[in-house]
């Protein structure tokens, strides 16, 4: 039997991409210097333990505090905990420019989720919607027009 250091997952299902982690280990270092195989894997297990530990850590924090859901609060914690506290402000503004570029994703519609529909509008796209699966369902295939009030799409009649 297996270890099992992460809840319902072994240690070897438990790493990172290694083409990211390669290409992130590439960006940190001068274009001049190679790094053997067998570095780039122990460096990829040291951030799966760094992210074990810190996750573990911050799941204490949370439980301390009572609260089912680990925060960013909780993981700046931890790290001052585990005695990185040198990391904290880097966290932070890593963290500060994911919530930036997460509401400006959010803005642009990337992640939008018809919030700009009115009620009626979405009802009707909804209703849209269902025709069209009940159709593909029923072996119509045939797609439902859209509503009238698209321009791209206008009803078809088959008289």
């Amino acid at each position: 039997m297996e270890p099992m250091d992460i809840v319902g997952r072994t240690k070897e299902d438990a790493s990172l991409p290694k083409a990211t982690m390669t290409k992130i280990i590439k960006e940190m270092l001068p274009p001049d210097v190679r790094v053997a195989r067998d570095a780039q894997d122990l460096l990829i297990e040291c951030c799966v333990e760094f992210i074990n530990l810190i996750s573990s850590e911050s799941n204490e924090v949370c439980n301390r505090e009572d609260k089912r859901t680990i925060a960013p609060e909780h993981v700046i914690k931890a790290l001052e905990v585990l005695g990185f506290g040198e990391y904290i402000e880097d966290v932070c503004a890593a963290y500060e420019q994911h919530r930036l570029e997460t509401i400006d994703t959010m803005r642009s519609g990337k992640w939008s989720n018809g919030a700009e529909m009115t009620e009626e509008e979405a009802l009707a796209e909804q209703q849209r919607m269902f025709a069209e699966a009940r159709a593909r369902m029923n072996g119509g295939g045939a797609s439902v027009p859209k509503q009238p009030d698209d321009s791209d799409t206008q009803p078809t009649s088959n008289s």
